[in-house]
């Protein structure tokens, strides 16, 4: 995806951890998704640098006509966008890691806190729910199981939503067709 999530999905490939004895179960679909951050750290010093410039030359030219304490609130307002730049990455350490094998749906999400919350489903029980705005498009996902509702990939956009829809659509009816296992080597 271009958000910076990925998805993998997979028929023979990447097993889960069962140990070495048996066979393993083979992931259908794994995905860790993870909120959307346009400005890497460079553009953010880009930013700030340049904000830090405009800000000084103008706070000058302010203090040289003799309002000098403009130049305090230019500095404020410096501060400001820094605090703010720096609550958002912060909240970029979110995530949310989805994986579908034959006998497993398991949702892992990381606050970005560091806070953690599983959910395990069979998936021969899950049902997908969404909520569709005309204009927007998909503005929730859920995942429903006996009597659990969870919101899922609330990172994305509508567009997003709607592929990654599609691909754990096509990874729970693979689930449901039958186990793929992959002999131990």
């Amino acid at each position: 995806m271009s958000t910076g999530n990925e998805i993998e999905r997979q028929a023979s490939g990447q097993e889960s951890g069962q140990g070495s004895e048996g066979p393993r179960e083979v992931q259908i679909l794994s995905a860790r998704l993870t909120p959307h951050r346009s400005l890497n750290r460079t553009g953010f010093l880009a930013v700030m640098l340049f904000l830090s410039v405009v800000s000084f030359v103008t706070g000058i030219a302010f203090m040289m006509m003799g309002a000098w304490p403009v130049l305090g609130f230019f500095g404020l307002d410096v501060l400001v966008v820094w605090w703010a730049f720096k609550v958002n990455f912060r909240s970029a350490r979110a995530s949310e890691e989805i994986v579908v094998t034959p006998s497993e749906l398991r949702v892992r999400r990381v606050s970005h806190r560091g806070q953690v919350a599983e959910w395990s489903f069979n998936p021969l029980w899950v049902r997908l729910d969404q909520e569709i705005d005309e204009e927007y498009g998909i503005e929730h996902l859920y995942l429903i199981s006996r009597g659990r509702r969870i919101q899922i990939a609330g990172f994305l956009g509508p567009e997003e939503k709607a592929s990654f829809y599609k691909a754990l659509v096509e990874a729970l009816n693979a689930a449901k067709r039958g186990p793929i296992y992959n002999p131990v080597c």
